[in-house]
């Protein structure tokens, strides 16, 4: 079982997957924006962060940046559902900048529960398996064979 910290502004979202970790036997911690998030974490020990990118005042990047500097072990999913589109110029790909920041998986929504779980399930086996090489190592290695 392992405990995660939630961090979404969208409560139905937040409430979604906090039931779908639960049923699979997690420990969850929610949190509806970055600071609030920033604030567990200094307070309580997760083995996960799931973020959301696109948040009202501080944003997942940020989140993710912030929680780096105070725990650079921590694995961050990162998940987000915006999409912009322009006829001129590719949509940036935000994503990937997050995975950049130090994301571990990334997640689009909507997704299927499965597909939730099974990110949680590689990323908390991702950390658990830190002890061989540093994360930092294992987040390269891993980013590059799936091309995230």
């Amino acid at each position: 079982m392992a405990r995660i910290l939630l961090v979404d502004d969208d409560r139905a979202i937040r409430t979604t997957i906090e039931l779908l970790l639960r049923r699979a036997g997690h420990q969850v911690v929610a949190a509806p924006d970055g600071r609030e998030g920033l604030k567990k974490i200094e307070a309580e020990r997760f083995d996960l962060l799931i973020v959301d990118i696109f948040m009202p005042g501080m944003d997942g990047l940020e989140t993710i940046q912030k929680v780096h500097q105070q725990q650079p072990e921590l694995p961050v999913v990162v998940m987000s559902g915006m999409v912009f589109r322009s006829a001129s110029s590719p949509p940036p790909d935000f994503l990937a900048m997050a995975t950049k920041l130090g994301a571990v998986r990334s997640l689009r929504k909507p997704f299927r529960p499965h597909e939730l779980l099974a990110v949680v399930d590689d990323s908390l086996n991702l950390s658990s398996n830190s002890a061989a090489t540093t994360f930092p190592q294992q987040v390269a290695v891993r980013n590059g064979k799936d091309g995230a």
